[in-house]
């Protein structure tokens, strides 16, 4: 958050929480539309959490950046969502100081996994289709699972090391009733280039050059008809950087909000509102990315009905043929 630095105990002397604008019926149906969002946040993440893990043929590395992705908005959905939706509906912060900072740390840290995880996706659909050869023989789930591994241990340490060393920890001060976390100018900087800047540049140059090679190869497949096997892989690599690219471009448009608000936060004064709606819509995307999977690939609803259904149990159900 990008903000300038200012005195803390004369504004608390200002500072008050607004009185509930909304007519009682309004205010538990917006409880009751919040609790809506976390619940399928959670569910949709659960179910795509189980059947990447659970059944063996949906084991890919392109799946284990999915799984690892799933894993990060499963956990917004428990751990932020619940408070970042209170916070708007009460525009007011009920919490105490401590579960503020944890809020800011864990939302912070979340962010920035998932903003991670959508680009090794990139980077994974890109090798994907530009060596394709090359990627079957060297890309395996080990490989992409020490990746993943690594990801979240460098943005955990990442994410420790500057709530640490901006004084998150040891000198943070809020009034009653808010959560507003403030960075000097450096700080946000670096913060807005590791965060935002670099990976979403990497993101927008490798789809590109995606699609750019998809259309090659739908030359390619015409070309193609007596050899069977290239002709099938790659439709599906095709497949799997459209559906993909349709999941980075609905999260690029639910965090250019704030992205956009990081980068005037220290030219104009923003509304405590309208940081409440851009946080919402970020985390919002949290739960739009399972539904995005049930709409495009029929082996996820096949997964969906198998977990619902309860033939997970069954003895080596772990080895039906999902993507048949």
């Amino acid at each position: 958050m990008n903000l300038t630095e200012f005195n803390q105990s004369d504004r608390c002397e200002h500072f008050f929480c607004p009185e509930r604008s909304v007519s009682p019926i309004l205010y538990i149906l917006l409880y009751a539309c919040s609790a809506a969002v976390v619940l399928l946040t959670v569910c949709g993440n659960l179910l795509i959490i189980i059947s990447v893990f659970y059944f063996k043929q949906l084991q890919t590395p392109t799946n284990m950046l999915v799984l690892s992705l799933a894993v990060s908005d499963f956990l917004v959905g428990a751990l932020v969502m619940p408070l970042m939706l209170i916070w708007t509906i009460e525009s007011c912060w009920i919490f105490g100081k401590v579960l503020c900072i944890s809020f800011f740390v864990v939302s912070g840290f979340f962010m920035t996994i998932s903003i991670y995880n959508v680009t090794l996706i990139a980077v994974d659909r890109y090798l994907a289709l530009s060596h394709p050869f090359l990627y079957l023989n060297t890309i395996s789930r080990r490989t992409t699972c020490i990746v993943v591994y690594c990801n979240w241990c460098v943005l955990g340490l990442y994410v420790t090391a500057f709530y640490y060393f901006t004084g998150t920890f040891s000198s943070f001060v809020m009034c009653p009733g808010e959560c507003f976390y403030l960075l000097n100018e450096v700080w946000s900087e670096v913060d807005l280039v590791f965060s935002f800047i670099f990976p979403l540049s990497i993101i927008g140059m490798l789809y590109i050059r995606v699609f750019g090679i998809a259309k090659k190869h739908a030359t390619a497949i015409r070309e193609l008809n007596n050899h069977t096997w290239p002709k099938i892989h790659m439709k599906s690599e095709r497949k799997a950087a459209k559906v993909l690219g349709i999941l980075v471009s609905v999260f690029l448009v639910c965090l250019l909000p704030y992205f956009i608000y990081s980068l005037i936060g220290t030219v104009i004064e923003i509304q405590a509102e309208t940081l409440f709606k851009v946080l919402a819509v970020v985390h919002i995307n949290s739960c739009i990315n399972p539904y995005i999977y049930a709409l495009f690939y029929p082996w996820f609803r096949k997964c969906i009905k198998l977990v619902i259904t309860l033939k997970i149990f069954q003895t080596d159900s772990k080895f039906i043929n999902i993507l048949s």
